[in-house]
């Protein structure tokens, strides 16, 4: 298995290596999107790096605390 690498992702990137087995895209990013609405902590330390709900890219910051509160996919 490959070695994860922190960098910036497209959340349909992300969202597909949480979810490998979702034939959809789409379907992906709103598990991963649920699972990061669902993480309030996430969440707010997201929201603190200057997150928006409407970007389309996680910085690596925001990448790295995707994986401290979610885990690796």
């Amino acid at each position: 298995m490959k070695q994860f690498r922190i960098q910036s992702y497209t959340k349909k990137e992300l969202a597909l290596l949480y979810f490998p087995s979702v034939e959809n895209p789409h379907v992906a990013v709103n598990r991963l999107m649920s699972w990061i609405n669902r993480c309030h902590t996430l969440l707010a330390a997201l929201n603190a790096q200057g997150y928006r709900k409407t970007s389309k890219w996680f910085s690596p910051r925001e990448v790295r605390l995707i994986i401290e509160h979610l885990g690796e996919p």
